[in-house]
């Protein structure tokens, strides 16, 4: 793995606070631990403050922006003091980085306005982050497997992420790595999405799994972990064996954990 050089002095670290997720704290820690690898290598201090909660994104869609409101403050009020605020997921990024400021009423809230506005200028997806702002390269670090890569919706159209993390990818000696068809088309996850519409999201999910399995990649990958439990828990339902697993752990070369929904 590769860093910009500093001629003339030495890198001073730079100060991170990592939002962990729900779905990875819950069912995917091993993704955490690739991200805290994946800073502290380019040249960061991590901090992960205890008192973070949930983003806020299910009450958030699901209409209840009182909800939504109190868990933003909570979230603020944790991460504000940090220059950095990193997420290993395009969706709670998206969330906290583009709807945050619209919870608070500029004209009856204007220091929460401020406040939510300052937190969301700090939040980065993570592979934006590796990629734009440390400027990093695995160029040293082999993967030489065939891979795919899946864009979150949130990813995609909120964060304008699609570029770093296939960058990030392809600077890893020995991977081969293949796009497939309608990239841009939803797994059917969208958090509460699959559970108001099941037949849909089943039907979306189902064409995703279509188009992964025509691209013959041993290996699919992404950066939100709700996008891939759905597309694992398909593809093992259908007896397709296409290892998933977090863009974070194959980066960091964390993969000693089996995939997603891997048979036991």
């Amino acid at each position: 793995m590769s860093t910009p050089a500093q001629p003339g002095r030495e890198r001073q670290p730079i100060e991170v606070a990592l939002f962990v997720t729900c779905l990875i704290d819950l069912f995917r820690p091993s993704a955490a631990f690739a991200t805290v690898k994946l800073l502290e290598e380019a040249g960061c201090h991590v901090s992960v403050p205890p008192s973070q909660t949930c983003c806020g994104q299910p009450a958030y869609n699901s209409g209840d922006r009182k909800s939504a409101k109190s868990i933003a403050e909570q979230v603020i009020a944790a991460f504000e003091h940090y220059p950095y605020i990193v997420v290993p997921s395009g969706s709670c990024a998206g969330m906290m980085c583009k709807h945050y400021p619209g919870l608070f009423d500029p004209e009856t809230e204007p220091s929460w306005h401020a406040r939510a506005t300052a937190f969301a200028a700090r939040v980065f997806e993570l592979t934006a982050f590796l990629s734009d702002i440390l400027r990093v390269d695995f160029t040293g670090r082999a993967y030489p497997r065939r891979v795919t890569y899946h864009d979150s919706c949130s990813s995609f159209r909120e964060m304008g992420v699609a570029a770093q993390p296939r960058k990030l990818l392809q600077s890893l000696d020995g991977i081969a790595f293949v796009e497939m068809n309608d990239r841009e088309v939803c797994c059917g996850f969208g958090g509460t999405f699959s559970v108001k519409y099941p037949e849909i999201s089943n039907a979306m999910v189902s064409q995703k799994v279509d188009r992964i399995a025509e691209t013959k990649a041993e290996v699919l990958t992404g950066a939100d972990l709700g996008c891939l439990m759905n597309i694992a828990g398909k593809l093992s339902r259908e007896g397709i064996a296409i290892e998933v697993r977090h863009v974070a752990e194959i980066l960091a070369g964390e993969i000693e954990e089996p995939g997603l929904c891997a048979p036991e």
